[in-house]
């Protein structure tokens, strides 16, 4: 083959192979575009199926409301009377099924309207028979709604009532009358109608309908008025979810089951006045758009007000709560009256908010009341309450601010009450309640408030000092201290990496649960370690503390003050007489004459009889006040004496007074500079003269003295003589001086924060 051949087959060739070559890009192009059309077509049924699911999810209520009304069947006669032929079992109760129903009990209605009560009460209320429940849940009711009507119309004595029940009714009946007796018995229950109903009163003119089935109002809408006054429940009722567009009436109904009316919605005044509550009773998450009355009512049992907003007038006076009132998270836009009502449990008002006036005026507390975290933005009145020995309140983290709200109470009595758990979070609760009770003119309860921070500062002292530094511990303490030995490797391990700036930081380590940290909290301590210098000076604070808050309770009991004053003035006159009149028995006997003695011992058990009597009544702990002031005055002087009598008195001058009276004047006398002890110059001691022994009131000079040593207060200026002086005797006149510049000084202190007048030129601004 030539090689033009050659050359015309390779063009061929190649020729071909660009023909295929195009062929394969218009291919790869093709596949190319497909690739993306597929992709494009994912994405956008991703999308189309993520708007989906959205849309579903987030169906507005309306439309969900409307689809609800388009599914509620119209109620006519024959529909009713289907229904109540054919009742339906609804967890465990026989009920009438009237769910998910549009009921039109409006006048132009004539039919339903006329019948409606008629055949139901005739078949809900048949006497003997098992009840039937009534479910209503989901349905609109228009026009107003007589459910009271539905009942058994009787006597409200008990006697009346019985015959018409059943065996079990009649038990229950028994029941209820029991426990409203007990009640009594104990002077809670008052409420006349429970008495007359559940008692053997049968002049009582009152009729009450008797509802002996369960009623189920879980979602209904009602348009038009409700009327259950005075209705006897013998079964549940539940109402969750119920919306009142109009008044509802509940007057003086008695629920003897459980009654539960969670996120109901009253848009309207709510009446359940003189209402009593047998069972638990729950409207949590309950909406009160207008006033809502429940006063005189009675609750028996735990009722729940969670998470509830009034958003007018809520009305509780004169009412009664043998369990637990719970109004934890619950919003009071408008006032709140909780006035004469009785609590025989606890009162819950944690993260409550009352933005209008509360009042609990004339109530009585037999439990504690949580205010921790609630919050009050105008009046809280607890004047005239009655708190028992156990009750208080707590007002932990309290939200109030004193400028533009006040909390109200009997003057010397509310401070008394208030209760702060730790002084860490609580400074400023504090603060604001002392200036409220300041600008009230109640200074004993500013003054009681302050005690009260002053006190749970010693207790944060005592814990920086005695508690155990996490940070600092080894595992070795921390083992001893309560924790495992994989707990302490933790707290080893996290420590390293970061120190612990908060004890709270514990759980978030894997291995400490929270029981651990509920048994250790109070014995550790987060923060930078104490130096020996710090120690030192914290151990300072706290036994100065301790003797304020001891001696004085920190400078707001003038009582205490004045005890302790006494008690040492007695006790240190005592020891003068002592030193002075009984020196020696031998060789010749320098003693007091029984006359003496015998005044001078009745006088010192008077004083001290006085002195205990002032203490044991103000001091809020008392024996530990009076050990306090007992090491204070006994130990040192106690000693000295002993020293004194052991080591014997030789010198001149044997059978003259050791004190000496200035004899140019006898007059009630304020010695604020004076000394024990009398110059030594010559003319002032011609002005003083030694105490006459042989004199029958002569005892009452030691007294004087001792009064002139600690108060700066005698009627005759008593001192030591500057010759021939015993230093022992001269050390206890020294030791008594200076006790009483301290002594004059937490006077004043607490007088200047007890009287008004004093309080208002140093604290009032």
């Amino acid at each position: 083959m030539g090689k033009w051949e050659i050359f015309a087959v390779s063009e061929v060739e190649w020729g071909m192979g660009k023909q295929a070559g195009k062929q394969r890009n218009g291919i790869k192009e093709k596949y190319r575009k497909t690739i993306t059309y597929s992709r494009l077509s994912l994405i956008g049924k991703f999308f189309c199926s993520l708007w989906l699911i959205v849309s579903i999810l987030c169906i507005p209520a309306s439309a969900e409301a409307a689809t609800n009304q388009s599914e509620r069947l119209p109620l006519t006669l024959e529909l009713l009377q289907e229904r109540i032929s054919s009742p339906i079992l609804r967890e465990g109760v026989t009920t009438v099924d009237l769910r998910n129903m549009t009921i039109d009990l409006r006048p132009e209605n004539v039919p339903l309207q006329a019948s409606f009560y008629q055949v139901l009460r005739k078949e809900l209320q048949k006497s003997g028979a098992k009840p039937l429940g009534l479910d209503l849940s989901n349905s609109l009711i228009q026009g107003d709604f007589n459910g009271s009507e539905l009942g058994l119309t009787t006597q409200l004595y008990a006697q009346s009532i019985t015959p018409l029940l059943s065996p079990g009714e009649q038990e229950e009946v028994e029941r209820l009358r029991n426990v409203c007796l007990q009640s009594i018995s104990v002077n809670i229950l008052n409420s006349r109608d429970c008495r007359s109903l559940l008692g053997t009163q049968s002049n009582s003119p009152n009729n009450i309908s008797v509802f002996r089935g369960a009623l189920i109002l879980t979602g209904t809408r009602f348009n038009g008025g409700v009327e259950f006054g005075n209705t006897f429940f013998l079964q549940p009722v539940n109402a969750d979810g119920a919306i009142f567009n109009q008044i509802a009436n509940w007057k003086e109904t008695r629920f003897s089951r459980g009654a539960s009316f969670n996120n109901v919605l009253f848009r309207r005044q709510s009446q359940f006045n003189g209402s009593i509550f047998f069972d638990k009773v729950s409207f949590r998450e309950g909406q009160f758009q207008e006033a809502v009355y429940f006063a005189d009512s009675t609750f028996l049992d735990n009722a729940n007000f969670n998470q509830s907003n009034f958003k007018q007038l809520a009305k509780f006076s004169r009412a009664q709560w043998l369990g637990n009132a719970i109004f934890c998270n619950t919003v009071f836009s408008g006032q709140a009256q909780f006035n004469k009502s009785n609590f025989q449990q606890f009162l819950m008002l944690s993260e409550v908010a009352f933005e209008q006036s509360v009042t609990f005026r004339e109530s009585d507390f037999n439990q504690s009341v949580n205010l921790r975290g609630a919050s009050i933005l105008n009046q809280a009145d607890f004047s005239d309450t009655d708190f028992t020995e156990s009750a208080y309140l707590n007002v932990s983290g309290l939200t109030f601010n004193s400028n533009q709200a006040k909390i109200l109470g009997n003057p010397g009595e509310i401070g008394k009450k208030l209760c702060v758990t730790a002084l860490q979070g609580n400074q400023n609760v504090l603060r604001n309640l002392v200036q409220n009770f300041r600008q009230l003119q109640q200074i004993a309860d500013a003054n009681q408030v302050e005690y009260t921070k002053q006190r749970l500062h010693r207790r944060e002292i005592s814990h920086l000092l005695t508690g155990i530094n996490i940070n600092t511990a080894t595992p070795t303490k921390l083992v001893h201290l309560g924790f495992s030995l994989t707990q302490a490797r933790a707290i080893a391990t996290r420590r390293k990496i970061q120190p612990f700036r908060n004890s709270k930081e514990l759980l978030a380590l894997a291995d400490i649960d929270l029981d651990t940290y509920n048994q250790i909290s109070n014995r550790i301590v987060v923060g930078t370690p104490l130096s020996l210098g710090g120690r030192i000076l914290q151990g300072w604070n706290w036994f100065a503390l301790s003797l304020l808050l001891l001696l004085s309770g920190y400078g707001t009991n003038f009582g205490v003050v004045l005890g302790v004053g006494i008690i040492a003035i007695a006790n240190f006159g005592v020891i003068f007489w002592l030193v002075d009149r009984f020196r020696r028995l031998l060789p010749v006997a320098i003693v007091p004459n029984s006359y003496e003695t015998i005044s001078t011992l009745t006088s010192f058990f008077f004083l001290n009889l006085f002195g205990l009597l002032f203490i044991f009544r103000n001091a809020e702990q008392p024996w530990l006040t009076l050990g306090c002031l007992l090491l204070i005055i006994i130990p040192i002087p106690s000693t000295l004496l002993l020293e004194l009598y052991q080591q014997g008195r030789y010198h001149d001058l044997m059978d003259t007074s050791y004190f000496t009276e200035d004899g140019t004047l006898r007059q009630l006398r304020l010695l604020i500079g004076r000394l024990p002890v009398i110059p030594r110059y010559t003319s002032f001691r011609e002005r003083y003269l030694p105490l006459l022994w042989e004199r029958r009131w002569n005892w009452l000079n030691y007294y004087d003295f001792s009064l002139n040593n600690m108060m700066r207060l005698g009627f005759n200026d008593v001192r030591l003589r500057d010759e021939h002086l015993p230093a022992i005797v001269s050390t206890i006149a020294w030791y008594q001086w200076s006790l009483g510049i301290l002594y004059i000084t937490l006077l004043l202190w607490t007088l200047s924060r007890t009287i008004p007048g004093l309080n208002l030129l140093i604290y009032l601004k």
